[in-house]
């Protein structure tokens, strides 16, 4: 695939001047003026040359090496995706029906076996097996959670690569993404480990005051049981979602930085520090996109379906074949749809998150010009410089990169 953007001298010179060099307009593009260049009016009163202007920001991949505008943000997170779709959605896409698999044939085929024996038992050692079969169910319901937080930290590491080699012109393939990330994919499965069993800490503590008031009250007292559970949850609500924005480039800081998951999360702080509400707007919109697409997606297939079995098995007799047919399709579509929206958005949200961490780090740290010293050497690292993602740490300044575009 050639890449459209690759920039190139109005004379057709294909290695660009350095940022911030000035150039002469009126030549073909090739000989860089000095920094001193003041135009001469010419003899005879002909019209003077073209004042010299400033050679722009490279664009050698996915986005202008410079601070970015939000809408560069999201419109770049979907040209990761179109612009490497074999590795990015082919890869998503190819997770998900994994997942999907496995987790049915582990609950599905656990709740076979576990209420047969419920049915093979006799009246009086039916109770007991029926608590023992949804014991086995529940149980095997963490199988494929774990799975999910196993494979989403791995394809969130290996998009966020994927988006910070395209920003440099690269497009890799699967096995080079794998090479990348080698040594850090179990920090980052650690991380999404942290993160689920704090939310599932939260669930449980919301779900536990909520039934402690209903279990002990009576009558008023369990409306303030409740209430106060209700409280709780938004509460917590909040709380997450302020963690979430703030620990958002922590798989970035591991993958790129290569740093350990204690490093990470204080890197993540740091480069939020003072952009709250602008990478807040950059997750919460890219998530809302992908909701109200699986929704718009969704919808019609379902209304179809019903319709079908409303018309086809009105009786809703679940020994009709009809009805288990239509049933089994509804399933099926929903799943296909599901796995189709998931691998979608996966890839959506880890380069929404690569970029605003390339932006934040442009931002306060000028990395934009190591990026660009990395494009003028063909993409070639150096003794000492193996990435220009890894420079070393400098302190976060206050202040706005020069020209940095406003969100």
């Amino acid at each position: 695939m050639t890449d459209p953007n690759t920039w190139s001298t109005p004379g057709g010179d294909t290695s660009p001047p350095r940022w911030g060099e000035r150039v002469d307009p009126s030549s073909d593009g090739s000989v860089p003026a000095g920094p001193a260049s003041v135009p001469v009016a010419p003899p005879g009163g002909s019209t003077p040359p073209p004042a010299p202007g400033w050679a722009p920001p490279p664009r050698p991949g996915l986005v202008p090496l410079r601070p970015l505008t939000f809408g560069e943000i999201l419109g770049a997170s979907f040209q990761v995706f179109r612009r490497n779709p074999r590795t990015t959605f082919g890869t998503a896409l190819l997770s998900q029906v994994v997942l999907l698999v496995v987790t049915v044939a582990i609950t599905g085929g656990s709740a076979f076996l576990a209420f047969g024996r419920v049915e093979q038992a006799l009246p009086r050692d039916r109770d007991a097996v029926l608590a023992g079969a949804v014991a086995i169910v529940a149980a095997s319901a963490l199988v494929p959670i774990a799975l999910q937080v196993i494979v989403t930290a791995l394809l969130q590491g290996l998009f966020v690569l994927e988006t910070a080699r395209q920003t440099l012109g690269e497009k890799l393939r699967l096995g080079g993404l794998w090479a990348l990330a080698k040594g850090r994919l179990g920090t980052l499965v650690g991380w999404s480990a942290l993160l689920t069993a704090a939310y599932v800490v939260a669930l449980a503590l919301v779900a536990g005051v909520v039934v402690v008031g209903v279990a002990l009250g009576s009558g008023p007292s369990i409306a303030v049981g409740v209430g106060v559970g209700v409280l709780l949850g938004l509460g917590l609500l909040v709380l997450g979602v302020w963690l979430t924005v703030k620990t958002c480039l922590v798989p970035s800081a591991i993958m790129l930085e290569r740093m350990t998951l204690g490093a990470a999360v204080r890197r993540s702080w740091a480069l939020t520090r003072a952009s709250f509400w602008r990478t807040f707007g950059v997750i919460a919109l890219v998530f809302l996109m992908i909701q109200v697409a699986s929704q718009v997606v969704a919808t019609p297939f379902s209304v179809l379906f019903s319709v079908l079995t409303s018309t086809l098995a009105p009786t809703g007799d679940v020994t009709d074949p009809t009805f288990l047919a239509l049933t089994a399709g509804t399933y099926a579509v929903t799943l296909g749809i599901t796995a189709v929206i998931g691998a979608i958005g996966s890839v959506l949200q880890a380069a929404s998150a690569g970029l605003v961490y390339v932006d934040r780090r442009i931002r306060t740290e000028g990395l934009d010009l190591e990026l660009v010293r990395y494009v003028e050497r063909g993409g070639r690292s150096t003794e000492g410089q193996p990435d220009p993602y890894r420079t070393p740490e400098a302190p976060l300044a206050p202040t706005t990169h020069p020209g940095a575009p406003r969100w």
